[in-house]
């Protein structure tokens, strides 16, 4: 019986184990990692490279950067999912992506088994299982490091009983690196009282003078910055790279895990929090009240969905199908301005803005309606008011 197995290899050190330990156990191992976005081509290079010092037969990078923007990130920033009013959903989004390519690729060289690091106690193992469950249920998944109740150290211990010492006590904070932002994870993010230190995060501060940024939407989508059109993927990437050097856009994420308990990560994400800021903030110009008030609820059901693991259910379809038809109108301009550790919304410009001058200032004249208008407007208006008080009182 064919013993090919497909492994999702990040290079870390649950990965590294899972590798080395289904390799000795006589496991045909083929390695993919899925290029979310954040890897350079000399981390690729390096990652392949140790890939096969773990005895593995065949190693594969996907570049998913492009599907993963198509996918997901677009529905993100029509829907400004931020969850629980923070977090921009930056490594949840990529498990999905990620769960998919792996899959398609096993089933394309006809793989009998999928494995991957996740522990007992996380959200990536709900992720990867349920979309390996769902697009190949005749595929074995294996999880060495969930099924052994491993820790760290006898992870550790058994590389490098197996001659492979890659300094694995020396990395303090765990980073995840992609397109929708940072993660990072350390001692201080498993308790509830202490903040990450400055040097946990990867970005630090470089720039201090202030510095405007024209961002061009066109039907939501980020099309342009300073004028320079590019697709939006690497828009995302420019900005990154602009507003990072501010420090921009970190915070510590509290939220429920799939499994039930709390859990506290923190992130950069200085791209993702000044796009859906910026693109909001245009959307409040554009759209109308009902509009921004059923985009909110929706946004948020496909935001918790969307990190449940719940992306091949059909209702995700009709919610981004939603997202979509709301854009029509939200194209224009929005200047921000970068500055350490924030960024303001200076304003939007753009031909669908309803705040026409046709129609009057909000607080000062009005052109369309006389006075009198209002006035049986807002008698009629308070009527439920006013019958429920005098019912009622």
């Amino acid at each position: 019986m064919s013993k090919k197995l497909v492994i999702a290899y990040s290079g870390g050190l649950d990965t590294s184990y899972c590798a080395v330990s289904l390799s000795k156990a006589g496991y045909d191992i083929h390695a993919v990692s899925v290029n979310t976005g954040g890897f350079t081509q000399e981390e690729i290079k390096t990652i392949e490279s140790n890939a096969y010092k773990m005895g593995v037969s065949t190693y594969k990078n996907i570049d998913a950067v492009a599907s993963y923007y198509d996918k997901v990130i677009k529905y993100l920033i029509f829907g400004n999912v931020l969850k629980n009013n923070t977090y921009p959903l930056s490594v949840s989004a990529e498990r999905i992506i990620q769960a998919i390519e792996i899959v398609q690729y096993a089933k394309s060289i006809d793989a009998k088994y999928i494995a991957h690091g996740s522990t007992g106690a996380g959200n990536d193992q709900v992720r990867f299982d349920m979309i390996f469950q769902t697009l190949a249920p005749e595929i074995e998944i294996i999880t060495p490091i969930r099924d052994g109740k491993l820790t760290r150290q006898q992870e550790i211990d058994y590389l490098i009983e197996n001659g492979i010492d890659m300094s694995w006590n020396k990395a303090k904070y765990s980073v995840n690196k992609g397109l929708w932002g940072t993660s990072v994870g350390g001692e201080e993010t498993l308790t509830s009282e202490k903040p990450l230190p400055e040097s946990a995060y990867p970005s630090q501060l470089k720039h201090t003078d202030p510095e405007k940024v024209v961002l061009t939407f066109s039907e939501g989508e980020l099309v342009a910055l300073n004028g320079v059109e590019n697709n939006p993927e690497v828009n995302i990437e420019v900005l990154n790279n602009l507003a990072s050097a501010y420090a921009i856009g970190r915070d510590i994420h509290v939220g429920d895990t799939i499994v039930g308990i709390k859990g506290r990560v923190g992130f950069e994400a200085a791209a993702a929090l000044i796009i859906i800021k910026a693109h909001h903030l245009l959307e409040k110009h554009t759209l109308t009240k009902w509009q921004l008030q059923h985009k909110d609820y929706l946004s948020n059901f496909y935001g918790m969905h969307l990190h449940e693991g719940q992306y091949l259910d059909p209702v995700m379809r009709d919610m981004e199908a939603f997202l979509q038809s709301s854009q029509d109108k939200v194209s224009g301009d929005v200047t921000v301005t970068l500055k350490p550790y924030h960024f303001t919304l200076d304003g939007i410009k753009s031909k669908h803005d309803l705040m026409s001058a046709k129609f009057g200032s909000y607080g000062e004249e009005n052109k369309g309606w006389t006075a009198d208008e209002a006035k049986g407007f807002i008698k009629i208006f308070g009527n439920q008011n006013k019958i429920y008080q005098q019912v009622n009182n």
